[in-house]
């Protein structure tokens, strides 16, 4: 229980690997804030973390796209309210519409896929930041892609997004590690048998692929005391071992 204590907020954990890194800190101890848009799967994650005799999350429904300026701020302030600080921020909501190519992609997937992917990870960062830098040592991970690291063909907007999260990742790991507080880091999941990619890749033969339980050592790394210190670094799932 290591984590006891800890209060960590995760966006997307409706599903896939936001609810799989919710559960596996959970256990160590921490108090989740659990994000996402559908309240459905809000609740059955909390089910999950209650059945897991896990600290009693807290569940705060969010549209990361469609939320507005003042809803972002709105939820620092709940947060403030209720807990004081914050000791650890998982952006994993991902929005992926489909593989095309640039000459012909819709305008409307194109920004929406940004919203997700890379707005709202700016929004939120900001807003959390000084409830982050209450804590006496914070983290937050931003969640990469294996296959569009290197930029490639009719990736679109998914692709572009995630490019653009790792540099601003780096680039605030940067301006905040002076202080020494708050490290950030970014996280490569690399093929799992998940949501998001059966429905990138729906051919694929699921069974050769590691389950998404198979990465959590990783999430317990990046939020746990381990990785005090260490920041603007790429953490891959596939490789790494607490």
């Amino acid at each position: 229980m290591h984590l006891t204590k800890q209060i960590i907020l995760i966006t997307g954990v409706g599903g896939g690997l936001g609810s799989t890194a919710a559960l596996a800190l959970a256990k160590q101890g921490a108090t989740i804030i659990l994000l996402d848009k559908s309240i459905p799967k809000l609740e059955k994650i909390y089910d999950a973390i209650i059945q897991a005799d896990a600290p009693t999350p807290a569940i705060y429904p969010f549209d990361l796209a469609g939320a507005t300026e003042v809803q972002y701020h709105e939820l620092a302030e709940t947060i403030e309210n209720k807990y004081g600080r914050l000791d650890g921020l998982l952006h994993s909501a991902t929005e992926l519409d489909a593989f095309t190519p640039m000459s012909i992609h819709g305008t409307m997937a194109w920004g929406h896929t940004i919203n997700v992917n890379l707005n709202a990870v700016f929004l939120l960062t900001q807003v959390l930041l000084p409830l982050l830098q209450k804590a006496e040592h914070a983290s937050i991970v931003v969640t990469s892609d294996s296959f569009v690291r290197e930029a490639r063909a009719y990736t679109g907007a998914y692709g572009v997004s995630k490019i653009a999260v790792e540099s601003y990742a780096k680039i605030l790991a940067d301006e905040l590690s002076e202080a020494g507080k708050v490290r950030v880091n970014i996280l490569v999941p690399g093929p799992v048998n998940s949501p998001l990619r059966k429905k990138a890749f729906p051919g694929e033969d699921k069974h050769k692929l590691p389950e998404m339980q198979e990465i959590s050592p990783a999430y317990l790394y990046l939020f746990g005391s381990q990785s005090i210190g260490t920041t603007g670094q790429t953490v891959d799932a596939r490789t790494f071992k607490l």
